[in-house]
């Protein structure tokens, strides 16, 4: 990778990390925010942007995980009224597109924890079953 590259990557990294602060306070301070989001309680974990700053694609989590789509779809109404505000807030050149995205890494791990669980079951299991075979057998050869 290019000296050029890594510093573009270290600088989509950074704008990401900022506009989702900024995103964040947007959410909570917006009057003119859209009438269906109500008061719902909405977690912005994750802002990726592309190297060139045009896009952004923001993972959000509505607050107990219920009307995703419908949160998605009133954020995206909202998205092109906060281009301009994201981008005097960061100092950018070009306001970029926002898209909002579900963020599933909640999902995935609550069942990377419930794989990990049903495993070490099964190895407490098995060693017991193992650790009772080992003592039956030397029981046996007294």
């Amino acid at each position: 990778m290019t000296r050029y590259n890594m510093h573009n990557n270290r600088r989509a990294l950074r704008v990401g990390e900022a506009m989702r602060h900024v995103l964040s306070d947007l959410l909570t301070t917006d009057t003119n925010l859209d009438h269906s989001l109500g008061r719902i309680s909405i977690t912005v974990s994750e802002v990726r942007v592309t190297p060139d700053l045009r896009h952004a694609f923001a993972y959000v989590l509505p607050l107990g995980g219920k009307t995703t789509e419908a949160v998605i779809e009133a954020l995206t109404r909202s998205a092109p009224k906060w281009r301009g505000p994201v981008a005097r807030a960061l100092n950018l050149k070009y306001a970029p597109l926002i898209e909002f995205r579900i963020d599933q890494s909640f999902n995935n791990a609550e069942k990377i924890d419930t794989a990990l669980q049903e495993y070490d079951s099964r190895s407490s299991l098995s060693t017991t079953t193992q650790t009772s075979n080992n003592e039956h057998t030397s029981t046996s050869r007294d």
